[in-house]
């Protein structure tokens, strides 16, 4: 074979090869970004979905650069409460994904979720991509002709996610000690009073009967 075919057949393969590789990248790193009120709620749901790698709180959407969550929770960022979601796109889809947040959270309600009022608790859904954005509005329509409401919830152009301090991620599985309202507890069991105290799984219930996915 001469030099110039035996080269350009090389060339052929280490761009397949390099296409081939990029794919599986970009395979496992799939990721969707959402905020539903509390993120650590929506970590805590979604960590348990079979094709979900790891979940991870944070913020997104608005004008501070790496905020505190004192700075978002007392407003005037912009920025909303927010996971960030990895997956395996082999074992789930953003469609499925997105299905299975509608029906977590309240998306009826424009100022916040159940006991957590404001901006930074409502709810949005971030995409980064035309097949995201299709797969988002897809799921909003079903969602809404299931419900028989108008959802608020919008479909925003994904911003800078900004993951939040370290205390904050995996809060609902902690045993650390903290002092809260209820007087010394772990992290796992102040989540849990928190969540009950919220009235989220309750709302969730009544809005969404057995489509509720993680309401306990």
């Amino acid at each position: 074979m001469p030099l110039t075919d035996t080269l350009l057949r090389s060339a052929a393969i280490l761009a397949v090869t390099s296409i081939g590789t990029l794919s599986a990248q970009q395979a496992e790193a799939a990721k969707i970004t959402v905020a539903g009120g509390c993120f650590w709620c929506v970590e805590s749901d979604f960590e348990t979905v079979k094709g979900v790698n790891e979940v991870v709180s944070g913020f997104t959407g608005g004008r501070v650069k790496n905020p505190s969550y004192k700075q978002v929770v007392g407003g005037g960022t912009g920025h909303l409460e927010a996971v960030e979601i990895d997956y395996d796109p082999s074992k789930i889809d953003p469609k499925a994904l997105y299905d299975l947040f509608f029906r977590s959270v309240d998306p009826t309600d424009a100022g916040g979720q159940f006991c957590d009022r404001g901006e930074s608790y409502a709810t949005a859904i971030f995409v980064s991509s035309a097949a995201e954005r299709k797969a988002a509005e897809a799921s909003k329509a079903d969602a809404e002709a299931a419900l028989g409401q108008k959802i608020v919830t919008p479909i925003r152009d994904a911003a800078t996610f900004y993951p939040a301090e370290a205390y904050h991620q995996d809060y609902y599985k902690q045993d650390k000690i903290i002092i809260t309202r209820f007087g010394p507890r772990s992290k796992a069991v102040a989540y849990k009073k928190y969540r009950d105290a919220c009235g989220r799984d309750q709302r969730v219930k009544q809005l969404w009967g057995k489509a509720a996915p993680f309401a306990h």
